[in-house]
């Protein structure tokens, strides 16, 4: 079978990857637009969950990556010069760059050698091809190309948000609020390597307005962002790749397969960056369209039941993660309330998690909270 992979991302490596690694005999060719060495943004995050997914199918790349990675078991939150930590919350993170090295090596031991600088401008240029996996991203043009046969939908959070790193290191998975006279940011931000963090902007409409960053330069905007946030960066400055403002796209695609072509990643679904899923559902995808693949001899069969099986849980995923998107479209609002109830709200606010679960799961944090509620009890 000749397959061609559009998108050297996470997900169109490991499929490239996982599949050749299967059946060396297989043919397949990578096509990415960028250099090799090229990447938007900074860090990506695991869940200590999402790291066991990919142990479970392929414990060499989690071996491979594990060790590259920094990881921390708390989330603290930043509001009025208050902190709080919410245990139990475990995450790893590694540089986007410094994954896609990694894969882009084990691809590469596979046998397959990808084509970089290599911009795959019209589908005929695919001809031949018993299958083309479109892993191309937010802008697929495999999707673009064939939208209302994909049933693609595509729409817009209100919130702006950019995405820098800095050279601060922090200690968790930290958010940071800030009220200022002309609006209120959020600053999300972890540190992915010995000496780098991810750190990304966000402020609702109102704000973004406020301060006039539609007639702002990149330069400009980062040094707003660094004035804000000084507290927090303790003199380290913000650093840009690409940093410009953007409103976060919604992808859903009713329909995941059209002839011989197959969505995964981005180019498929995207899930807001407030529960850090995007990579994980992208080579979650990739395993799960091998597998279909692997199970049905008919092409337009494994299609299906690589929908089939897949979707529900990724819709169930990025149900959550529209959720929680909901939550940061008002979180000015939420910063009105007491430090406790704001993190007990931040921490609950994607229906994943009730009482009970949290309990389990970060008793210091709800005993603490609890705790507040009976302290308010006994003043009121």
């Amino acid at each position: 079978m000749r397959i061609a992979v559009i998108g050297g991302g996470p997900g169109g490596l490991y499929f490239a990857y996982l599949w050749k690694r299967r059946h060396p005999d297989a043919e397949i060719d990578l096509f990415e637009q960028n250099a090799a060495g090229a990447t938007w943004g900074f860090g990506v995050v695991f869940s200590e969950q999402a790291l066991e997914f990919l142990r479970a199918d392929d414990p060499d790349t989690v071996d491979a990556i594990a060790p590259r990675m920094e990881s921390w078991k708390n989330i603290t939150l930043h509001l009025r010069g208050e902190s709080v930590a919410i245990d139990g919350v475990g995450f790893s993170s590694i540089g986007r760059l410094e994954l896609l090295k990694i894969l882009q090596q084990r691809v590469r031991e596979a046998g397959v050698m990808p084509r970089y600088d290599t911009l795959v401008q019209s589908l005929d240029q695919l001809n031949g091809y018993d299958l083309i996996v479109a892993a191309d991203g937010l802008n697929s043009l495999v999707r673009r190309g064939f939208e209302h046969e994909f049933g693609a939908s595509i729409s817009h959070s209100a919130n702006k948000f950019a995405w820098y790193g800095t050279t601060k290191r922090f200690e968790t998975l930290s958010q940071t609020f800030v009220a200022t006279e002309l609006g209120a940011f959020n600053a999300h931000h972890y540190r992915y390597s010995s000496g780098m963090s991810t750190f990304l902007v966000e402020c609702d409409p109102a704000t973004w307005q406020a301060y006039g960053f539609a007639d702002k330069t990149v330069e400009q905007s980062q040094a707003i962002c660094e004035r804000v946030f000084a507290g927090t960066l303790d003199g380290h400055p913000l650093v840009s790749n690409k940093s410009v403002w953007r409103n976060f796209p919604w992808i859903w695609n009713e329909r995941w397969s059209h002839r011989n072509m197959v969505l995964i990643g981005d180019a498929l679904h995207s899930a807001h960056f407030s529960i850090g899923s995007g990579t994980r559902l992208a080579i979650e995808d990739a395993i799960a369209l091998v597998k279909a693949l692997e199970t049905e001899a008919d092409m337009a069969a494994a299609l299906h039941r690589y929908q089939a099986e897949r979707q529900p849980i990724v819709k169930k995923l990025v149900t959550a993660a529209r959720t929680s998107a909901n939550w940061y479209e008002t979180f000015p609002d939420h910063m009105k309330l007491d430090l406790m109830d704001f993190a007990y709200s931040y921490i609950t606010r994607s229906g994943r998690i009730d009482d009970a679960r949290l309990r389990a799961m970060s008793p210091a944090f709800m005993a603490r909270y609890e705790a507040s509620k009976r302290q308010r009890g006994r003043n009121a």
